[in-house]
């Protein structure tokens, strides 16, 4: 095809996309969550669909399609309409992690998927039972290391970021810890609690409410910076382990959703984030709102599969 000739046929496509992008939404828009009623993600996801509703005066309708480590719903958005009327939200887990750790996925989410725009962030935290007598990262890999095999720590499953962080955590300082898998935050903080397990890397919202009674400690944070949300803990990284786990979550679209449609969703979530109220609610989680472009939000998931493939091979972790 001649440049000429692709110069002619943008010229006369230009105005339908626009057209389509000005007119979007018409109609109820589904919005997909891959995880159940109350997660974080749907937490998200309902808070970014009331606002839309209000300034569209559409129905936004959020689904809640669990299973598979959050693959089920990941997979009905690669396979829906690319109309802009079936958008969803996706994490790390089936954007970077599990096509890693699956034997084979039903979609691919560098060709299936549009990449809308990231959403929020959330810090996790190295947490410990205070029974435990610990006070500090380089205290707790020290007990490690004299008691190779002799503590366990909480997952929310098999390939969860809650794994992955403890088990780069134990290849960086050369450490063995137990893996415990849990079904949700809540049961493995339950399980800290009991001292069934000594030590979790979970969302921060699941443990700082336990911190008052004594029950954990918090030794550090996962992410690359110190929290704004949590500002007095240090990061994993200062305190002498080189591990950085960011619980971001996106908007996701199927592949081939006209571009202005996703640029019209795109500008719509920015604003909707950038709600005082909004953010107010998410700082209640200890969330932030990170909206950006698609290439950014490509990025941080390549970024998370070279991060976490040598520790998933390191592992040995598989779901079959």
């Amino acid at each position: 095809m001649t440049r000429r000739l692709v110069l002619a046929l943008l010229a006369l496509l230009l105005p339908t996309l626009r057209a389509a992008a000005q007119a979007w939404p018409t109609r109820t828009v589904k919005l997909i969550v891959p995880f159940g009623a109350g997660s974080t993600p749907d937490l998200i996801m309902r808070l970014v669909a009331d606002h839309l509703k209000e300034k569209f005066a559409q129905s936004f309708v959020v689904e809640n399609k669990p299973g598979a480590s959050g693959n089920l719903g990941t997979d009905a958005v690669a396979k829906a309409e690319p109309d802009g009327y079936t958008l969803g939200l996706s994490i790390g887990g089936p954007l970077a992690i599990n096509p890693i750790i699956f034997g084979k996925l039903s979609y691919d989410p560098q060709k299936d998927l549009a990449f809308v725009t990231l959403l929020t962030t959330q810090p996790s935290v190295l947490a410990v039972n205070a029974e435990l007598g610990i006070n500090s990262v380089a205290e707790l890999i020290d007990l490690l290391k004299k008691n190779p095999g002799k503590y366990n720590f909480g997952s929310i499953g098999t390939g969860s970021l809650s794994q992955l962080a403890m088990e780069a955590i134990a290849l960086k300082s050369g450490t063995r810890i137990v893996h415990v898998p849990y079904p949700s935050s809540p049961a493995a903080v339950t399980a800290l609690l009991r001292n069934d397990v000594q030590m979790v890397c979970l969302p921060a919202i699941s443990v700082t409410p336990h911190v008052a009674s004594g029950k954990a400690k918090i030794l550090a944070v996962s992410t690359a910076r110190r929290s704004a949300l949590l500002p007095g803990i240090p990061t994993l990284k200062e305190s002498g382990i080189d591990v950085e786990a960011d619980a971001w979550n996106g908007l996701i679209a199927p592949a081939k959703t006209p571009p202005a449609i996703i640029a019209a969703v795109r500008a719509a979530v920015t604003e909707a984030l950038s709600s005082p109220a909004i953010r107010e609610k998410l700082a209640a989680q200890l969330m932030e709102p990170i909206p950006g472009t698609a290439e950014e939000f490509r990025a941080r998931i390549e970024a998370d599969v070279a991060r976490w493939k040598p520790v998933i091979e390191a592992a040995k972790i598989s779901v079959n």
